[in-house]
């Protein structure tokens, strides 16, 4: 029968009035134009049913050739870590069955797993489509969630042009400060696991070189910094484990944690680590006078307080004291006359004041009831009779309380 001498069938003019032919639009050009799609057009009106598997057929079409683009290297592992069948070569993906490679392109991050359910989903209905019989047809539910899963997942989107390893190591060993572009965070942002993995390790491992040239090491932390937000969570736990092999009996040091901040992985590494980590900083800390006079010293220590994170990874003991600390040397001092003659009501330190307040903005409502508690503290509470002293430590309050309703 051709396709003129189709019948309509009943639930086609449904379909046709439904938003099934506009989704087309969407399918990307280089599919446009392709005979399965333009018979995809001819049967939507008569033959619904049949218009469905072919678009699906498109789509697994054009999966495989992303699962190719992507890279079989990713594939290959991928498939062996998921015990999916074999990949070595191109051909292999051809062999796949339909149900087997939508796991796989699941598996290599090309889809999420909503996306991965969604599509097979679809290859469940349309199994139940090849095999209606006169007294069934694809309802019009069955259309509406075939297009629009086939054309939103996989046709109306461009294949990835993946990343390579290379092409970061050519960012990073410029003799300038180097930033990433739009296009290499954006072609990050939709790499596979297994490739943004591979690029991390790379950058985490130049970031703690002391071989490496200074400039180098400090673009592989830059562009470490910027990927960090869009690295997959399943990834930053690989790398944590990464970091934490690379860790020795000597526990973490400086660069251990500000590499693990900028890779977004530092709550992931052994708690025991971090806290006596942080206990040596508390050390470090308390080795400087919170005294104003004590300013030529607070600038250094502030900033390398800022570099691992402030409060924001400081296990809670250790939170607490260090805050001592920093509320202290904000609050200040009773005042009096300068040298100069002026008479200030309160002596503090104004190299420290504006890094405290950022350290506490940071930590928001982390410190809030340890802040509040510290006005009972014994070393604080008796400042906290002198007017302007109190008004130092309610301005820390409002630093905290802004923070939060932001």
């Amino acid at each position: 029968m051709s396709e003129n001498e189709l019948t309509l069938l009943p639930n086609a003019y449904l379909i046709k009035e439904s938003e099934v032919p506009n989704l087309l639009e969407r399918i990307r050009p280089s599919w446009q134009a392709k005979d399965l799609i333009s018979r995809v057009r001819k049967l939507i009106d008569v033959d619904p049913s049949s218009a469905c598997q072919r678009l699906f057929n498109a789509s697994i079409h054009d999966l495989r050739e992303k699962v190719v683009i992507a890279g079989i290297d990713i594939a290959k592992e991928a498939a062996r870590q998921n015990k999916l069948p074999p990949v070595e070569k191109p051909e292999d993906i051809e062999n796949y069955s339909t149900q087997k490679l939508v796991d796989l392109a699941y598996r290599m991050g090309l889809l999420s797993r909503p996306e991965w359910r969604r599509v097979s989903r679809c290859y469940e209905i349309r199994r139940d489509l090849e095999h209606e019989d006169n007294e069934y047809e694809a309802g019009v539910e069955d259309c509406i969630y075939i297009f629009k899963t086939c054309i939103e997942v996989v046709l109306e989107r461009d294949p990835i042009h993946l990343l390579k390893v290379t092409d970061v190591k050519d960012v990073i060993e410029q003799p300038v400060p180097a930033f990433p572009s739009e296009s290499l965070l954006n072609d990050f942002q939709y790499a596979p696991q297994p490739r943004q993995e591979e690029i991390s390790r790379l950058l985490i491992s130049v970031a703690l070189d002391q071989k490496q040239s200074e400039i180098v090491r400090q673009n592989a932390f830059t562009l470490l910094t910027c990927i960090q937000p869009i690295t997959q969570n399943p990834v930053k736990l690989r790398l944590a484990e990464h970091m934490q092999e690379l860790v020795t009996r000597r526990g973490l040091d400086r660069l251990h944690v500000r590499v693990a901040l900028a890779a977004g992985v530092l709550p992931y590494l052994k708690q025991s680590y971090v806290k006596d980590f942080f206990t040596g900083i508390l050390k470090e800390v308390q080795t400087v006078n919170t005294h104003w006079s004590a300013y030529e010293q607070h600038g250094e220590l502030l900033r390398g307080l800022q570099e691992i994170g402030g409060l924001l990874y400081c296990p809670p003991p250790v939170r607490r004291e260090i805050l001592k600390w920093l509320v202290q040397t904000f609050v200040g001092v009773r005042g009096g006359a300068t040298r100069y003659g002026n008479v200030r009501p309160v002596f503090y330190s104004d190299t420290a004041e504006p890094l405290i307040a950022q350290i506490v903005k940071d930590a928001k409502q982390m410190i809030a009831s340890d802040l509040t508690d510290l006005a009972k503290d014994k070393d604080i509470s008796w400042k906290l009779e002198h007017t302007y002293l109190a008004r130092r430590f309610n301005k820390l309050l409002d630093i905290v309380a802004a923070s939060s309703e932001e």
